[in-house]
């Protein structure tokens, strides 16, 4: 079991990284991660804001799934917090939820371009993120009341993903690793997604034999594994 201060950590990694992979640009998009039975460590806003590439364990505060935190003082929680607060009351599995806001993500929906497992090997988790289907929220608005983030968990359902039309993504996982990386793998998608509509032709997905052969590599690979490359790569991208 992470420390406090050891989670605070990793949440502003993952800010870092969600940051330097080109999913959340300047002061927007946010992380949590669940520290009780009504309690999360967030990425607060304070006075010496400087964006979520630089966020640091001082932006990372304890509040309850409500919003409310002794430790605030001059930082205040993200407007959308009601996303992480109403997924950690209803699903107890989550440990970790993330709001971004990818440009490529963002493209693939107002376009109504289809997420569709177009490739296997090349990113496996992203392949049967694909072949599931991805859950979208048709709404662009922000997500700052209860009842909102009700609508937008029918639209996401049990998923560990889900499209907000006009707006962004909220992702969940068993750990802020494992929903970093899960972020960055569906924004692969849809940037290949992408980069491929621009040519032109329809690509095909891929066939149902080839899913096969595509084994569950495992946490360790595709979380673990990841995660150390990611805060490498951040450690040289900083310096």
């Amino acid at each position: 079991m992470s420390s406090i201060d050891e989670l605070k950590e990793k949440v502003a990694k993952s800010c870092q990284i969600l940051a330097m992979e080109g999913l959340v640009e300047g002061i927007l998009g946010h992380v949590s991660v669940k520290i009780g039975e009504n309690r999360m460590l967030i990425r607060c806003r304070g006075p010496e804001e400087k964006g979520l590439l630089y966020t640091t364990a001082n932006d990372i505060k304890v509040v309850d799934f409500d919003g409310r935190g002794e430790t605030l003082v001059d930082h205040k929680p993200p407007n959308e917090l009601p996303i992480h607060g109403e997924i950690y009351k209803r699903r107890e599995e989550v440990q970790c939820v993330i709001h971004a806001h990818p440009p490529h993500a963002l493209i693939c929906g107002i376009s109504n371009l289809p997420l569709k497992p177009i490739f296997g090997a090349f990113n496996i988790p992203a392949a049967r993120m694909a072949k599931a289907g991805i859950p979208i929220f048709g709404h662009s608005y922000l997500i700052t009341r209860s009842e909102l983030a009700s609508k937008m968990m029918e639209a996401m359902g049990e998923r560990d993903i889900c499209l907000l039309k006009g707006h962004g993504i909220t992702v969940t996982g068993h750990s802020v690793e494992e929903a970093t990386v899960q972020a960055i793998n569906f924004n692969q998608l849809a940037t290949i997604t992408l980069e491929a509509m621009k040519t032109g032709f329809e690509p095909d997905e891929i066939p149902a034999e080839d899913f096969d052969e595509l084994p569950d590599l495992g946490t360790k690979f595709n979380a673990h594994w990841n995660w150390q490359y990611l805060v490498h790569k951040l450690s040289r991208f900083l310096s």
